[in-house]
């Protein structure tokens, strides 16, 4: 990669609530490598739930099933484990690494991600040492638990506008194919999707038609 901090247009977030727990290994190796081929160049990593030996493992076999240099992996909370596991950053909310320690720890050539705002700007965010401020939840998700009313594109546009036209933002909750665009159109940089692309079927093929439509 020519440039290893540049951010693709779409993401997926894999939620370990997606991935079962009878064959888990063989379908996380499957599903890696169907990513990496479909056209992934980033994914982040998710796993709340499962204590650190569920983690590492599966850590480790997605970074086997998409190589490094091909896909960049960005560990949720985790950035004390990121170096070790072979990833190329961390996403660290409230309750975890802030995101000057993560650069503290992680150095400055690995991404920092932290979460931007929902209905307003987070105090300060943008002085923190991160390359993406995630911003939502933009529709109502099914996947991480949020106590906040979402804030629609109109949230979008206004947190764009907030921000300024420089700092990455990635619209993040409830994102489909059908409103992606229109999120990007809004001000979003990025627009990263969990329930979206892995409760399709077949999230590679999913992921395909994200990547054909939004380029």
């Amino acid at each position: 990669m020519a440039n290893p901090k540049q951010l693709p247009k779409i993401y997926p977030i894999l939620d370990a609530s997606f991935i079962p727990a009878a064959g888990r290994a063989e379908f996380l190796r499957r599903l890696g490598g169907s990513l990496a081929e479909a056209g992934v160049t980033m994914l982040e990593y998710r796993n709340k739930t499962g204590g650190e030996a569920e983690l590492l493992a599966d850590a480790e076999i997605l970074r086997a099933a998409m190589p490094a240099g091909q896909v960049k992996l960005i560990l949720d909370d985790r950035a004390d484990l990121v170096e070790r596991l072979g990833f190329d950053g961390a996403h660290v909310d409230t309750g975890d690494a802030t995101p000057t320690e993560a650069r503290l720890l992680l150095g400055p050539d690995r991404i920092v991600g932290t979460f931007g705002g929902g209905d307003a700007l987070v105090s300060r965010v943008l002085s923190e040492p991160a390359d993406y401020f995630s911003i939502g939840a933009v529709f109502p998700t099914r996947t991480k638990q949020v106590t906040k009313p979402a804030i629609g594109i109109e949230g979008v546009r206004r947190l764009r506008e907030e921000a300024g036209p420089t700092p990455a933002l990635v619209a993040i909750g409830g994102i489909t194919l059908a409103t992606a665009s229109a999120a990007l159109d809004a001000g979003a940089t990025v627009v990263a999707a969990a329930g979206g692309i892995f409760r399709q079927p077949d999230p590679a093929a999913e992921f395909g038609r994200w990547l054909a439509e939004l380029g």
